[in-house]
C-alpha cells in the first residue's frame, strides 16, 4: 500500500531519488523565466556579471518554488489521491517516503533563502516573501476563491522583483503591470481548466475545495477581461515614446502579433477539455504555443539588441 511505503523513517524505495526530482517539478521552472525578464529588457544579455547574477537568482527561485511544490504535495496528499491525474505524482503515489520529502522541502528552502541573502537583502526579501506567501497560500489562502489566484499573481510579481533586485536595476512599471495581468489571466485559466476536468460538485470538492465556490461564467468574463488588459497594456508599452527612446527603435511594436497569438492560443487550450494536469503542462506540449513563444523571444531580442 502507498501509505505503508510512506512511513517516516522507513528505507527509501528504489527510485525514490528519481521520484523526488520529479516531485520537484523542474518542468515548472519555466515560470521562473520571469526572473530573467529584467535582464533582457535592461540590455544585460552579453554582460557576464549581469547574466551570472540573473542565472543565480533564477536557480535560487527555482529551488524555492520546488520546496513549495513538495510542501503542497505533502499538505494535499489525500486530496491528490482523489484526483485523476495528481494521484500519479510521486508523493501521493507512495514513490517518495514522507521523511525524505519533508527533509528535501526544508533543505531547498534553506538553500534558496541563504543564497538570496548572499546576493543582497532585497533579493532575500523577494524570495523569502515568496516562500512565506506560498506557505500562507498552502494552509489558508488557497481556500478563499479569487484570493487564491491573486496569490498566484503575487508570486509572479515577486519573480520579476527578484530578478530586478539581483541586477540592481529599477523594476519597470510596465513589466510589473503586464506580469500582474498575465499571471491573473493564467491563474483564471488554471481554475477554468480544473473546473472542466472535475465536472461534478463532488469531484470539485475532492480535488480542490475552493472550486465549489467558482462560477464558470464569472471565470469566462475574468479571462476575457485579463486577456484584453494584458494585450492592451503590452501594446501601450511598445508604442510608448519612452520605450521607443529607451531602445532606440520603433520596431518593438512588431512583437504585438506574437502576444496576441499567445493569449488567443491559451484561451483555446483552456476552452477545450484535455487530459493534461494543468494548462502549463498543456502549453508545454502544444507546438504552436511553444513556437510562438520562441519567435516572440527571438523578435524581442533582435529588436532590442540589433536595431
Amino acid at each position: 500500500m502507498a501509505e505503508e511505503g510512506q512511513k517516516a523513517g522507513g528505507p527509501p524505495k528504489k527510485g525514490a531519488v528519481r521520484g523526488l526530482l520529479k516531485a520537484m517539478r523542474p518542468h515548472q521552472w519555466v515560470k521562473n523565466g520571469f526572473v530573467v525578464a529584467p535582464l533582457v529588457f535592461a540590455k544585460g544579455l552579453g554582460d557576464v556579471p549581469m547574466m551570472t547574477r540573473s542565472g543565480i537568482a533564477f536557480l535560487l527561485f527555482s529551488f524555492a518554488a520546488s520546496s513549495i511544490y513538495l510542501m503542497n504535495d505533502l499538505a494535499d496528499i489525500e486530496a491528490d489521491r482523489a484526483h485523476p491525474k495528481k494521484r500519479f505524482r510521486p508523493i501521493p503515489a507512495g514513490e517518495v517516503p514522507l521523511g525524505m520529502a519533508k527533509a528535501a522541502t526544508g533543505a531547498l528552502m534553506v538553500i534558496a533563502s541563504a543564497g538570496a541573502a548572499l546576493m543582497g537583502w532585497t533579493v532575500a526579501a523577494a524570495i523569502v516573501g515568496y516562500v512565506v506567501l506560498q506557505i500562507a497560500y498552502t494552509f489558508r489562502l488557497k481556500r478563499i476563491p479569487y484570493v487564491d489566484v491573486l496569490c498566484i499573481a503575487a508570486g509572479f510579481e515577486l519573480r520579476v522583483l527578484a530578478g530586478s533586485f539581483a541586477l540592481r536595476v529599477e523594476p519597470s512599471v510596465y513589466l510589473l503591470v503586464v506580469t500582474l495581468l498575465l499571471s491573473l489571466f493564467l491563474g483564471f485559466g488554471k481554475r477554468m481548466h480544473e473546473l472542466r476536468q472535475a465536472g461534478t460538485e463532488e469531484k470539485k470538492a475532492q480535488q480542490r475545495k475552493v472550486l465549489t465556490a467558482y462560477s464558470e461564467k464569472t471565470l469566462i468574463v475574468l479571462l476575457q477581461f485579463t486577456a484584453l488588459a494584458t494585450t492592451g497594456t503590452y501594446v501601450i508599452y511598445t508604442l510608448d515614446p519612452r520605450t521607443r527612446e529607451a531602445f532606440g527603435t520603433d520596431y518593438l511594436a512588431g512583437t504585438i502579433v506574437f502576444t496576441e497569438f499567445g493569449v488567443l492560443r491559451f484561451l483555446d487550450l483552456v476552452r477545450h477539455k484535455s487530459d493534461a494536469e494543468s494548462p502549463t503542462e498543456q502549453m508545454l506540449k502544444d507546438w504552436p504555443f511553444l513556437l510562438n513563444l520562441v519567435f516572440w523571444a527571438i523578435a524581442v531580442v533582435a529588436v532590442i539588441y540589433f536595431t
